[in-house]
């Protein structure tokens, strides 16, 4: 009797001990603990931003440059949300808890006003390829004076991006900061566009150019994510696997406009001899680096092993 008495006693205070090492995790590292919720089978994860006490000074990046100001760009996030352009967003109803994010992360021209429900309404940074600059200037009211608080991060070759009167796109930012003088719209430059086809080729083993490869805007935002937030929840990104599963959603492109499938979408540019997206490359890296950073995928979940 005396003997069940101790192992119950046993079992009772290796209970509490591992409760209590939860709460101390929980308290001293925010970010990991939703990934410990997820270990314990919790599939729907909320994050819980740092404490005011926890903040630390902001980031510099100075691989972005202010167009009006020529100032490097200052940003530095507790958990952030990538929200993706994916069909996979339409109908999740989660825009509430996205907009809960301290910073959220959205990419081109994708829209929030009658989509509040699934994507949320709030944006912090919204990283945009050189090509959707165009898309950006048909609703400039909207982007750049509706949303006066986002900051833009737009990406593109040296040809379009140089500042010397001969970039075609650099130059309609000009004169879009010339006629929204509050618009925070930062350039990369090109020794981190370099630096992102460096990325491309140590984690591939294939040099960008020469596999005739293009990279997303998906690409562009997760590595300045990276550096900026301390935990990332990306929200409708599918992984490399997902068009050959079994039973697989199929959606649209995009959320936004009808159209495209995402699945053909994704194995036309995959296997596109040359000036395509490598979109289920780029989720094979991906994983890998969810393995090292504070990253989560869900709508749909990855499981990242």
């Amino acid at each position: 009797m005396a003997c069940i008495l101790k192992r119950k006693s046993i079992v009772a205070v290796s209970f509490i001990a591992a409760f209590l090492c939860l709460i101390i995790v929980r308290l001293t590292n925010e970010v990991t603990f939703p990934l410990i919720l997820n270990c314990f089978g919790q599939t729907r994860v909320k994050w819980i931003p740092f404490s005011n006490g926890q903040r630390q000074p902001l980031k510099t990046h100075y691989g972005y440059i202010n167009v009006k100001t020529q100032e490097p760009l200052h940003l530095d996030c507790d958990l952030c949300a990538i929200v993706s352009n994916s069909g996979q967003m339409a109908g999740q109803r989660v825009g509430t808890e996205i907009d809960k994010s301290s910073c959220i992360w959205r990419m081109n021209n994708a829209p929030t006003k009658g989509y509040e429900e699934d994507v949320g309404k709030r944006t912090t940074v919204r990283v945009v390829s050189h090509t959707s600059v165009p898309l950006l200037l048909k609703n400039p009211e909207y982007f750049f004076k509706e949303t006066n608080n986002t900051v833009y991060v737009i990406w593109g070759p040296f040809r379009n991006m140089r500042r010397d009167g001969n970039g075609i796109v650099y130059n309609m930012l000009k004169k879009t900061v010339d006629s929204y003088p509050t618009a925070k719209i930062y350039v990369t430059t090109e020794k981190r566009m370099s630096y992102c086809d460096a990325v491309f080729k140590r984690e591939t083993g294939k040099d960008r150019v020469q596999s005739g490869s293009y990279l997303s805007t998906g690409w562009f935002t997760l590595i300045l994510a990276m550096d900026a937030c301390y935990g990332i929840h990306v929200y409708g990104m599918i992984n490399d696997t997902y068009c050959k599963s079994e039973g697989f959603r199929k959606v649209p492109y995009h959320y936004y406009e009808p159209g495209r499938d995402e699945c053909e979408e994704y194995f036309l540019h995959e296997n596109a001899p040359y000036g395509g997206h490598r979109f289920i490359t780029e989720k094979k890296v991906f994983a890998k680096w969810a393995k090292k950073h504070t990253i989560i995928f869900t709508h749909p979940n990855w499981t990242v092993s």
